[in-house]
């Protein structure tokens, strides 16, 4: 069978992507003034947990792929692999392979940027917004993807964080939340041209379902 893979859309972080970053994250609280907003910020602390968390998930790609190239392990067994009962367990270890290292390195930047994002602030409800968007993502391509291939790769987990970060802004009452939603338009907006149909290797089936899943979360968690 065919290996569908996600697209290489990200390999350097440009000095306007750190600016736009460090501005996110530079917000302090001050007590000068006894106002509390109504999604407070994230504090320091919170946001070097998120960094933390977040590098150790992308270690654990690398971890998975170097394994899985040591012990000579194919994919097949644990892609997603359309409308078949074996590849239901796809769903939940797909986002965790990739084909080579470049599809890793391609992955692994927006996952980064987008789980800090994510976990820096409890009012996304992070843990339960990543899990129903990998769990969703994932079965939506088992559902709609093409046949006789075999779907990995983390980008409809990062597809779905994008559209999520950028949709619950709409229902947020918070300019934090506001400013990451066109921080992430702007600069990784182009992404979404992948959610389109095309031949070859690339999974836009994936694509497509993780962008669905992210934007149907954000509208039932705020809206």
């Amino acid at each position: 069978m065919d290996y569908t893979l996600s697209a290489h859309l990200f390999n350097t972080t440009s000095p306007v992507q750190q600016v736009i970053a460090q501005s996110i994250f530079s917000f302090t609280p001050t007590r000068a003034t006894g106002i509390i907003a109504p999604m407070g910020k994230p504090s320091q602390r919170g946001v070097m947990d998120a960094v933390e968390i977040s590098a150790i998930s992308v270690c654990v790609l690398f971890a998975a792929h170097l394994l899985r190239m040591a012990l000579a392990i194919s994919a097949g067994p644990f892609g997603i692999v359309p409308r078949t009962r074996p590849g239901l367990v796809g769903i939940v270890f797909s986002p965790l392979l990739h084909a080579n290292w470049n599809h890793l390195l391609a992955n692994a930047l927006p996952l980064f940027i987008f789980l800090i994002l994510l976990l820096a602030d409890r009012h996304y409800k992070p843990w339960r917004t990543l899990a129903i968007i990998w769990v969703a993502s994932g079965f939506g391509t088992w559902l709609v993807g093409r046949g006789h291939t075999i779907h990995i790769g983390a980008s409809s987990v990062i597809f779905g964080l994008a559209a999520y970060l950028i949709v619950a802004a709409l229902w947020m009452k918070s300019w934090r939340a506001a400013f990451v939603a066109g921080a992430v338009l702007i600069l990784f907006g182009g992404m979404f041209y992948g959610v389109l149909p095309q031949n070859g290797p690339i999974s836009w089936e994936g694509h497509l379902c993780g962008a669905i899943a992210g934007t149907l979360t954000a509208r039932a968690q705020h809206a």
